[in-house]
């Protein structure tokens, strides 16, 4: 789990096992597997909360990594509703969103995980999986 400094092209969407989880199934991680586009591995992807992830801002930020316009086109993120404005321009779920990058250890395919995590009402805590990408480093 690493977080992306250099720019990136975004790529196919792999399959994700399960993407959404709430209260328990949370505590004291949230795992699922993908399998890998390039060579067919299943790889897995543990997400543990307030650790996993850096802020999604990072990608988008005067289009360092990739573009707002790119992470809406491959349905990464949504734009923000106003009353969640504080979670940043661009959400999944309107709660804060995070990301990070990993790779296959089979063929060292790179993917980038964008997720949230928060209380979506009173006693309800939910991680949700937007996806996992294939990416590569633009030139």
């Amino acid at each position: 789990m690493y977080s992306i400094s250099k720019k990136i092209k975004i790529g196919e969407k792999a399959a994700v096992v399960k993407s959404i989880f709430s209260n328990d199934e949370i505590v004291p991680s949230a795992v699922t597997k993908f399998t890998c586009l390039h060579c067919g591995h299943e790889n897995t992807v543990e997400i543990i909360p307030y650790e996993s992830g850096f802020p999604v801002f990072q990608i988008y930020n005067e289009d360092k990594i990739a573009s707002k316009s790119e992470l809406l086109q491959n349905k990464m993120v949504t734009e923000t509703q106003k009353n969640a404005q504080h979670f940043g321009e661009l959400t999944v779920n309107n709660l804060p969103t995070l990301y990070f990058g990993t790779d296959c250890p089979s063929c060292h395919s790179k993917y980038i995980c964008v997720f949230s995590y928060g209380e979506k009402q009173p006693g309800l805590n939910l991680l949700t999986i937007s996806g996992i990408w294939k990416y590569n480093e633009a030139e």
